[in-house]
């Protein structure tokens, strides 16, 4: 088994307007369509949702995710180092923090993440996991599945997209900060009776995870 690593990515130093900075996000969008991201939090979040719910999406980059749902009426916040998007609704807060020094986790009912989570050591998923108040029913994720196979599929499609330098690396290193099996729900304490997390990986090296908490 290839063992899950931590390394800094090359984009996360970079200023947002810098050359490189700019085609790397360029590519993370096409990546994250041809993983089917955006694809599948469309099919299964709306079948989740409830009428009082409230959903905080981790590390929301550009926003995308949210932006991707027009005509959703839940609402829908965010928090994530980077300043808060041009796109980003009106009517919707962006908590521009650490995710470790955020402290409103109980105004919400659903937690998203779309690759977040392989950006934080194994200490920090426990910590982040004690964190989830008994308010949250739903936490779901897509996070790149850890695998050799993985990492040949991303080079060959870094050739396809013309990916520069900068996406290179931080997809190499982001893959081999990955999960594979039950690692993340373990890693997040949510292997208890109270929660029913299921896990799967797609044929295109996606690991996904819907957590849902059995309510009293």
């Amino acid at each position: 088994m290839v063992t899950r690593t931590l390394q800094p990515e090359l984009l996360d130093a970079l200023p947002p307007g810098d050359p490189d900075a700019i085609h790397s996000r360029r590519d993370l969008r096409y990546f994250n369509r041809a993983m089917g991201n955006p694809a599948w939090f469309h099919h299964e979040l709306p079948r989740l949702l409830r009428p009082s719910d409230r959903i905080l999406e981790l590390g929301a980059g550009t926003g995308e995710l949210r932006t991707g749902f027009p005509s959703i009426l839940t609402p829908w916040d965010a928090v994530d180092l980077a300043p808060r998007p041009l796109t980003w609704p009106a009517q919707a807060q962006w908590f521009q923090t650490d995710v470790r020094n955020f402290d409103r986790w109980s105004d919400y009912t659903v937690i998203l993440a779309n690759l977040f989570l392989h950006h934080l050591e194994d200490r920090d998923l426990e910590a982040l996991g004690r964190r989830v108040p008994d308010s949250v029913r739903v936490v779901m994720c897509c996070e790149p599945a850890r695998g050799r196979q993985w990492q040949w599929l991303f080079r060959a499609v870094c050739f396809l997209v013309r990916a520069n330098h900068v996406s290179r690396h931080d997809g190499h290193v982001s893959i081999a900060a990955g999960f594979r099996d039950a690692e993340l729900p373990e890693s997040l304490g949510f292997h208890t009776p109270s929660w029913h997390a299921r896990v799967g990986c797609s044929p295109r090296g996606v690991y996904r995870m819907i957590a849902i908490r059995e309510m009293s």
